[in-house]
């Protein structure tokens, strides 16, 4: 079986691309190859940028695949240019969503498939919602055939799942753990959340890969393991060895509380409870079950970052940001208590 990857060395495909060379896939990756040294004489490399359309073409002249997936398109007019690209070139085109593009706010916190998809909060979402709509037209009018595929919070060896975070990523926040200093955590840290080890999302997303019964169809792959905020951030706590230090920061203010657009990525997606129902996803792939418990995963994780300087990218900006946000509402708070009351 032969598969070509859009991308392939991202959080998600990284997995992905070493569990199906572990199955004997012959596997090409079609990128600019900067990390490719990954899988060093394991794929076969098409160096380019899948943007550049004539180019591309040119490269894969005389290819067919089995599959091909595309792990880095954002708007419909990627999914129509790979629908030139591919369209007689394989038997399945694999195209990666996103479960923030489901419902917002939800009506129901348990998700399936068939939960409605709109996001007022989050121009991510709304694109990734047009390139779905564009999907199931092309394979209801030329066959095309597409399989649609929503990830949710998906993380591995270099990502710390987290609320929120600056522009650096997770470091900072695993600084100020260390430091003992407090860390934000978005609401009441009460509402329910849903993490997946990449492992696991490939076994899944591998169980699709030339699978004719996910041929047109929509699958979400997710763990069925939920867990709290206050819950995600303490795990974090206890596998730094640290104390867990917390502030709970209403989800709206933090939304318009400085330079980060928290807007989308909190009330569009991370302030809401979301539970997935993985039912459809185990009658396609059967024997499908995430292994990999959140308290495990994420002490492999933080070994990993904190053994590995090019990691720890400090992020100064967000650190003051996060100490005048905590120092805003402890003012806040004070001068509730001890200011001035005055009746009409």
């Amino acid at each position: 079986m032969k598969a070509l990857f859009i991308g392939g060395t991202g959080t998600i495909s990284t997995a992905i691309s070493r569990n199906i060379l572990a199955q004997g896939w012959e596997l090409y990756l079609l990128n600019r190859g900067s990390r490719n040294h990954l899988f060093s004489g394991k794929v076969t490399e098409i160096r380019g940028d899948i943007n550049q359309e004539a180019e591309v073409a040119e490269k894969i002249r005389g290819l067919q695949f089995d599959v091909v997936a595309d792990f880095i398109t954002f708007g419909p007019a990627q999914i129509e240019r790979d629908f030139r690209l591919f369209k007689d070139k394989t038997t399945q085109y694999i195209a990666i969503s996103s479960a923030s593009a489901y419902q917002k706010p939800l009506s129901d916190y348990r998700i399936n498939e068939s939960t409605p998809l709109t996001n007022p909060f989050w121009e991510y979402s709304r694109n990734k919602i047009a390139c779905e709509q564009v999907l199931l037209t092309l394979y209801r009018d030329y066959g095309f055939p597409i399989t649609i595929v929503r990830p949710s919070h998906t993380y591995d060896e270099r990502s710390v799942p987290l609320g929120i975070h600056g522009k650096h990523g997770s470091w900072q926040v695993i600084k100020r753990f260390l430091e003992g200093k407090p860390v934000i955590i978005h609401g009441d840290g009460t509402s329910l959340w849903t993490i997946t080890h990449t492992s696991d999302f490939a076994q899944g997303f591998t169980g699709l890969m030339g699978n004719i019964h996910a041929i047109g169809e929509a699958v979400q792959i997710t763990s069925d393991e939920t867990l709290t905020w206050n819950q995600i951030y303490e795990t974090i706590a206890r596998a730094l060895g640290v104390p867990f230090k917390a502030v709970h920061i209403a989800s709206e203010f933090l939304a318009q509380s400085g330079p980060y657009n928290f807007r989308g990525g909190l009330l569009g997606d991370k302030a809401h409870s979301m539970v997935f129902d993985t039912a459809k996803l185990k009658r396609l792939v059967p024997g499908f079950t995430a292994k990999v418990r959140f308290d495990q995963g994420i002490r492999e994780t933080i070994a990993y970052v904190l053994s590995h300087k090019e990691q720890q990218k400090e992020d100064p900006e967000f650190d003051a940001w996060c100490d005048r946000v905590i120092a805003a509402q402890e003012k806040a708070v004070k001068e509730i208590l001890h200011g001035p009351f005055q009746e009409d």
